[in-house]
């Protein structure tokens, strides 16, 4: 199957969906097509990297590195039939859903050609508290970050308009082996797939210092347990 677009979704701050009744702009809805950009940094960038589509809470999401956030059709799938209830496309609060692409499987740094547009994979979505009241799923945070398949976050190399339909190219794949599942592990408390990102130096300078910090931890409690 031809990897393509499925849909491409945006949405707006919305009160009272998100954890304890926070504004989130996480219920995205299909449109024709989007306008990509680099919103530049998250704090005091343009937010969401594409035109039309809020990011509220820019101290954790949004800037360069999360400008577009891609998630496979394919998982929306499962999860529905785990749930037991129709995921419309842009409910996990993505702006691309695809179909035939391994969105998880994508290595860090590799690059997709999406018509006219070049994205970046940059890492997983990591989810959150406003994701889960969204869901209304009793355990979400545990039960989607055990299942690994988180979608990927991506930035703009090169802006331009994407449609639904347009084919999805990899055009480049580095060799380190780092997947966007690996990172979602090693953030998630996977002390070896911590290190084996730490090594690999694949994540951009604010998450790298996080996962070092969280991996400093983690090995110092293990050594207290052992002695």
């Amino acid at each position: 199957m031809q990897a393509r677009v499925w849909s491409v979704n945006v949405g707006t701050g919305r009160a009272g969906i998100g954890a304890k009744g926070r504004t989130t702009a996480i219920d995205k809805r299909p449109v024709p097509s989007i306008e990509v950009r680099d919103p530049g940094p998250k704090q005091g960038g343009l937010g969401s990297g594409v035109l039309g589509d809020d990011v509220v809470a820019r101290k954790h999401h949004g800037g360069s590195r999360q400008a577009v956030y891609a998630v496979a059709r394919e998982e929306l799938d499962h999860w529905a039939g785990e749930l037991g209830r129709e995921l419309p496309d842009g409910v996990f609060g993505e702006n691309l859903t695809t179909r035939g692409l391994d969105v998880d499987g994508a290595l860090v740094g590799e690059r997709w050609r999406v018509g006219p547009v070049l994205l970046e994979v940059c890492g997983p979505r990591i989810p959150c508290a406003n994701f889960a009241a969204w869901m209304g799923e009793k355990g979400w945070v545990r039960r989607f970050t055990e299942h690994g398949q988180p979608g990927a976050y991506l930035a703009v190399v090169e802006p331009g308009t994407i449609t639904a339909g347009d084919p999805v190219e990899v055009l480049d794949r580095p060799d380190h082996g780092v997947t966007v599942t690996l990172v979602l592990r090693a953030f998630a408390g996977d002390l070896e797939a911590g290190r084996r990102v730490l090594e690999a130096e694949v994540l951009g300078e604010d998450d790298h210092a996080q996962l070092k910090r969280s991996v400093a931890r983690r090995t110092r409690a293990r050594a207290q347990i052992d002695q």
